[in-house]
């Protein structure tokens, strides 16, 4: 008995509204950015850990700008902090979508996958009486294994 993990269809009409959603909202978030892998790798991250020395030496510096010298960008700062704020459901609702679509589509291969498996078994007892054999052999190129490399001469 195949797997049957999840049963699903999807429509072109659906995927189409959700492509239009999808671009819905980049449209709204206009100025999001991309980096580059070592932009990423350079930065300094606020964690959770971090967080409140942030928000706490944001707060201060507010209420005392006696002491934040003019190359200081606080007000900078405090609008970045709001702009990560407003942006966290967005990233945690994105995230949750994001997640289900990739164990969706791993539930699909899977069952794919197994279905495959079992009828290829039935192809290897069955198929070369029904002139199959063929076909399962260029089927069977999936288990192949990779010749290894002649280990050198010492």
């Amino acid at each position: 008995m195949s797997q049957n993990l999840i049963s699903l269809v999807i429509t072109q009409a659906q995927i189409d509204a959700a492509l239009a959603g999808i671009a819905q909202a980049e449209a709204a978030l206009e100025g999001l950015i991309s980096l580059t892998v070592e932009e990423r790798k350079s930065l300094m991250y606020m964690g959770p850990k971090s967080e409140s020395f942030v928000r706490g030496t944001i707060r201060v510096m507010v209420e005392n700008p006696h002491i934040s010298p003019p190359s200081l960008d606080v007000a900078g700062a405090q609008s970045d902090l709001g702009s990560h704020d407003m942006l966290h459901p967005a990233r945690i609702r994105l995230q949750r979508l994001l997640d289900r679509i990739n164990d969706t589509m791993d539930a699909l291969g899977s069952d794919a996958m197994d279905l495959a498996l079992e009828a290829y078994g039935q192809l290897k007892l069955s198929g070369e009486a029904h002139g199959l054999e063929t076909l399962r052999r260029d089927l069977g190129g999936r288990f192949a294994k990779a010749k290894r490399k002649p280990k050198p001469a010492e």
